[in-house]
């Protein structure tokens, strides 16, 4: 087994944070005799979720079993999806921020384990994966994950199940979203459909994309964290990862 150095690009603030998050947990439940210090765990869920590296490559590289690694990155990554805000939280927050509008955009999260089972097929994606929603400011600042649903259910059909539709109409706040959304109701903001529009028309799909295109930067940010880019574990854990990150992402915007 060959070892070398290797740079994480994330500030020492997002480890700290996150040391503190499982120190405050172990405390809580009165471990003792940890493989790895806090800081060490903290370490090992960065590493494995901004570089996608395996189990076993980060059980090599911290020095303890596979499952060690899966347990201690697992649990990590829950604490952390815990701290993620709610959906009333973040759009309270948006309103106090007095953001003039919200960008609500889907992201398919791929996946290798299910290439088998049809309800995770997405059509538009023409792969397998989960469904996440994700609510971002104008300058594309993540603002609310949702959990994760089966790549076949719909953008329009997933805001609607995690209740975003509804609680949109009730706050009043403006949204920006692609054609997925049509129907979503009047403060849903969607371009309009059709070929051979006039004018007008087209110039408002134009600045409507202009408007959403920082938005949807947010899908991007959260790609930049390689477990997303394809997992290869359970599907449903995509929820628990995309919170986890949503949580870390904040953070790292803070220390910059």
């Amino acid at each position: 087994m060959l070892f070398y150095r290797a740079a994480l690009p994330l500030s020492r603030r997002t480890l700290d944070y996150a040391a503190g998050v499982i120190r405050r947990h172990r405390k809580a439940i009165g471990s003792k005799g940890r493989a790895l210090p806090a800081g060490a765990q903290a370490l090992m869920v960065l590493v494995h979720l901004r570089k996608g590296e395996t189990f076993a490559q980060l059980g090599a590289g911290f020095g303890v079993s596979t499952t060690t690694a899966w347990r201690y990155v697992n649990e990590a990554v829950d604490l952390l999806a815990a701290r993620a805000p709610g959906l009333g939280r973040a759009l309270r927050s948006a309103e106090r921020a007095g953001h003039p509008y919200l960008v609500l955009d889907g992201t398919l999260i791929a996946t290798d384990r299910v290439a088998a089972d049809r309800p995770f097929y997405s059509g538009k994606h023409r792969r397998h994966g989960m469904n996440v929603q994700v609510l971002a400011s104008p300058d594309g600042t993540i603002v609310w994950v949702s959990g994760s649903l089966p790549g076949s259910v719909h953008d329009l059909k997933a805001a609607r199940i995690w209740g975003v539709v509804r609680l949109l109409r009730t706050c009043g706040l403006l949204v920006l979203a692609d054609k997925a959304y049509q129907g979503a109701g009047e403060h849903v903001l969607t371009p309009y459909k059709g070929r051979g529009k006039p004018e007008p028309l087209k110039d408002a799909n134009r600045a409507h994309a202009r408007l959403r295109g920082p938005g949807e930067r947010a899908n991007a940010q959260l790609k930049s964290w390689r477990i997303l880019r394809k997992l290869r574990c359970c599907p449903h854990r995509a929820g628990h990862l995309t919170r986890a990150i949503h949580v870390l992402q904040l953070r790292e915007s803070n220390a910059c």
